[in-house]
């Protein structure tokens, strides 16, 4: 009875997470990229061409670095009380959720909402980093204030501006981050390894691309939804092998590779493969992965006939970008290249010539043709893995 109980105040400065685990508050704010991802994808259904995987592109990455950057503070905040993360991760979920409510008509009519909601999310950054910073450092934090300061304020500035010249502000702000992320992971390799938590960045990562995932499994049941009927059945059945295939192989296989890789990068200091592996290359992943599931719900309402060109190269892009992405990560991580071409390159190759294919033949054939590739990898895997 005696023993004094910790004051409200003391409990509120608790750690909101253990270090390698991710916060509640986290996966809530991911449920906004759901809507994101889903709003860029319908561009690129049907028959896209250059210029609509353009403008895919171009609008996905502010939102995946505007992610990024924000798994990564909060990876070197484990100490950050749950109120505190709390509201931050609501605040930058009110600035991605304008980002992705403006993203179809960015490069129109609401191109001053999507600079203003990435000026906002910059400056929940520069607060975040401050923060980080204070805990860490007593350096004066130009860098930060250059890094998120400055560039929230090109953003602010292009939401006022004409959309020819918005557009010239929104590359400048994303180049001058990445080109500081370079500079300073190069200047400062060791300092910026040291804090890193690898189990909170690789599951970071896995729940990521359960967002796309899953938005593709919502696509592929939206589709069927519309397009009820046995043909549309059998694409929407094969669809989701498809995608349940490339969850397997991500899940079953990836997930380690990605934390004994990073553990390797982490102990030789090597910042640059950290930022490859963890920041570039996922995007291309999560790219292909998002095409495939483009092209499936173009197959859906339509079977029978063969695909567009632009959903060919969707599909059989898609997959060939997933593959490659894998096969570059695998080999930044140290894995020989004997274990990683015999299953590489026969995926890249074939999943390519689904492109052709898929011109002249019915849709529901060239996701079979795609099932079918898909589970010779999977069984090629599964035989090498049990002779080990």
């Amino acid at each position: 009875m005696s023993e004094k109980l910790p004051s409200p105040r003391a409990k509120s400065h608790d750690p909101g997470r253990a270090p390698g685990r991710v916060h509640w508050m986290e996966l809530f704010f991911d449920l906004v990229f759901v809507a994101f991802v889903g709003q860029l994808a319908h561009g690129i259904h049907g028959n896209p061409g250059w210029a609509e995987f353009g403008t895919f592109v171009l609008l996905f990455f502010p939102a995946w670095w505007a992610w990024v950057n924000i798994v990564s503070v909060v990876n070197l905040l484990p100490g950050l009380s749950s109120r505190g993360l709390g509201v931050a991760m609501l605040a930058a979920m009110a600035a991605a959720g304008l980002m992705a409510a403006a993203a179809p008509e960015a490069f129109g009519a609401r191109a001053w909402a999507f600079s203003l909601a990435n000026a906002s999310m910059r400056g929940v950054l520069l607060v975040l980093w401050l923060y980080q910073h204070r805990q860490k450092s007593a350096d004066t934090p130009w860098r930060i204030w250059i890094y998120n300061g400055g560039t929230a304020a090109l953003w602010l500035v292009a939401a006022m501006l004409p959309l020819h010249v918005a557009v010239i502000l929104w590359a400048a702000s994303i180049a001058v981050e990445v080109a500081m992320v370079l500079l300073g992971g190069h200047l400062w390799a060791d300092r910026s390894v040291s804090g890193i938590n690898i189990e909170h960045a690789s599951e970071r990562l896995g729940l990521f691309v359960i967002i796309v995932l899953g938005e593709s499994v919502f696509t592929i049941v939206s589709e069927l939804s519309t397009g009820w009927g046995p043909a549309g059945g059998l694409a929407a059945v094969l669809g989701f092998l498809v995608v349940a295939l490339l969850g397997w192989a991500f899940f079953q296989y990836g997930t380690g590779t990605v934390a004994t890789g990073l553990e390797r990068l982490q102990s030789r200091s090597d910042y640059a493969g950290i930022l490859q592996t963890t920041v570039f290359m996922p995007f291309l992943l999560v790219v292909g992965v998002t095409g495939v599931a483009a092209a499936i719900a173009t197959a859906i309402p339509a079977p029978l006939e063969p695909l567009p060109f632009g959903a060919g190269i969707a599909l059989g892009g898609g997959l060939a970008l997933f593959y490659a992405t894998n096969a570059m990560v695998s080999l930044r991580y140290g894995r020989p290249l004997n274990t990683v071409l015999p299953w590489a390159v026969p995926a890249v190759v074939a999943a390519a010539l689904l492109i052709p294919a898929s011109a002249t033949v019915p849709a529901a054939v060239v996701l079979a043709l795609a099932v079918l590739i898909l589970l010779a990898l999977t069984a090629y895997v599964e035989i090498h893995r049990r002779r080990r």
